[in-house]
């Protein structure tokens, strides 16, 4: 069954009922099995239980390879430039600490592969009580919908020792947030270049960054974005 990102969003929010759903982790080593109490490997457990959850429901996708590149997710196993969908997690109690993507490797993929910011996040927040975790929300969102500002830069990143590693999420979901979340891709697009060229290391080499990005997403997608 071929879906898109936000037909998978309905399936596990509307007819699956994940939200408010509870379950617990188990390890088992020969005849002694206990639950686990630690944070540590939750976020990479409800990826692949996920990633199963759609086996079962045979769903058509392809899980890429490589843990460690875009997208987590390919939804359409025979056009890998739309349905693109990353894997977000969180503890909701300590908030969306998770990176959006890696700063530098980001703007330089949209040279190239400006498609991608059209892709999909899905995002699980969980609650965790001893062993118990609970779904405590899901949400699909596009990059621009989850980056906002920040005190720093004009996009919120991780930054140590004036080195600017990711792009983070503001708390979108809050609405007692400082900052709010960008209302389009171009918002974005705005800030992200604003931000390379506030950014010593990417100053010198960001004259033609954005024009060369939106060249990109036009040839790509044949849609021109104008950014005042």
């Amino acid at each position: 069954m071929k879906v898109s990102a936000q037909q998978l969003y309905k399936l596990l929010t509307e007819e699956y009922d994940l939200i408010g759903k509870t379950g617990k982790i188990n390890f088992t080593l020969k005849d002694l099995t206990i639950s686990i109490e630690s944070r540590d490997t939750v976020g990479n457990l409800l990826q692949d239980w996920l990633v199963q959850w759609m086996k079962r429901e045979k769903i058509s996708f392809y899980v890429n390879p490589s843990s460690q590149t875009f997208p987590d997710i390919y939804l359409d196993i025979d056009y890998k430039k739309k349905n693109l969908l990353e894997i977000k997690t969180f503890d909701f109690d300590r908030g969306a600490g998770f990176d959006l993507a890696n700063f530098e490797s980001y703007c330089g993929s949209l040279l190239t592969h400006a498609y991608r910011l059209d892709s999909d996040y899905l995002i699980l927040a969980y609650k965790m009580k001893g062993a118990e975790i609970t779904i405590e929300n899901l949400w699909l969102k596009k990059i621009w919908e989850i980056a906002g500002g920040s005190n720093t830069y004009p996009i919120k990143v991780q930054e140590k020792k004036q080195v600017i590693y990711n792009l983070r999420p503001i708390n979108w979901y809050s609405e007692r947030s400082t900052f709010k979340a960008f209302n389009t891709k171009e918002a974005f697009l705005k800030a992200l270049n604003e931000t390379r060229y506030q950014y010593s290391k990417t100053h010198h080499d960001n004259s033609h960054w954005l024009k060369n990005v939106l060249k990109n997403y036009a040839e790509h997608t044949g849609t021109i974005l104008k950014i005042e």
